[in-house]
């Protein structure tokens, strides 16, 4: 069974998260708030992909991205509980480049970094 695709890339004020089914078909893109409110927040949230769709979900999350400010009290938290599900697979990557195509869903941001993101870790 093939994985489903999690990207997330911390912002100063936002935090982007991106799911994908495969390279080409974007799920889920979502601007929840700089920092989960809860230690469980992240996990719980791939096991929501996870359960919605009905397979498992390979997560990265960008640990260096600029302005990722993952060294707060409540991501510090969160990475404490990343450790195992059977329903998600959390990987912490290092920022990666952009890529150059673009998928016609702008209304959001940019979230080309975060899809970069899941080629480069998610996606192996």
């Amino acid at each position: 069974m093939r994985h489903l695709w999690m990207g997330i890339t911390p912002g100063p004020e936002v935090t982007r998260v991106l799911v994908q089914d495969g390279p080409d078909q974007t799920l889920l893109k979502a601007r929840p708030p700089h920092s989960p409110r809860h230690p469980r927040a992240v996990l719980t949230l791939g096991e929501a992909v996870a359960l919605w769709v009905g397979r498992l979900v390979r997560a990265a999350i960008a640990a260096d991205a600029p302005g990722a400010f993952c060294v707060t009290t409540p991501w510090l938290e969160t990475f404490d509980l990343l450790t195992h599900s059977p329903l998600v697979e959390v990987d912490f990557v290092a920022r990666a480049r952009p890529p150059r195509e673009r998928d016609g869903l702008d209304d959001l941001g940019d979230f080309r970094p975060v899809r970069h993101l899941i080629l480069r870790a998610v996606a192996r």
